[in-house]
């Protein structure tokens, strides 16, 4: 395989990521689930509602995951982002639709919302704050992170 969907999909990562800062949503990337599952962006609305945006860099990226579908249970409404010359038919019609094409992204489709249990939304938007607050102090102290993390993994 050719670095070529990595890049792809690194684009298209970045330019929904950018549609997130311009809706208003804040937005993770590459956020671990509760069920193990990896999001490649979980963003967080004004609204408090959760996004899940599932990042599809061509059609065998799509084809081969089976496991989009268990994102919805982590979240108030499922997307895809895809880059301008991925066949849209392929997509299910129930979920929200993200193009992107040079570096910007347009919403193309809202997703149905389908609202998360209180219970859970609680545990995510935890794990959310968390997460992000970790990067940051990562990018600030990376040798005080990579110290703290080599005295827990002694003890």
């Amino acid at each position: 395989m050719s670095g070529e969907a990595p890049a792809r999909t690194a684009a298209i990562r970045r330019a929904a990521a950018r549609l997130c800062l311009a809706l208003g949503w804040a937005g993770l990337h590459e956020v671990i689930l509760p069920d193990g599952r990896r999001a490649d962006i979980l963003a967080l609305r004004p609204d408090g509602g959760l996004v899940c945006i599932e990042v599809k860099s061509g059609p065998r990226d799509f084809l081969a995951d089976a496991k989009w579908p268990e994102y919805r249970a982590w979240s108030d409404a499922l997307y895809f982002a895809v880059d301008a010359d991925f066949p849209q038919a392929m997509l299910p019609e129930d979920a929200g639709l993200i193009v992107a094409w040079a570096g910007v992204a347009d919403l193309i489709r809202s997703a149905p919302e389908d609202r998360l249990a209180a219970a859970r939304r609680r545990l995510l938007t935890q794990r959310f704050a968390t997460l992000a607050a970790s990067r940051l102090v990562a990018l600030e102290d990376p040798a005080g992170v990579a110290a703290a993390l080599a005295g827990a993994r002694a003890e």
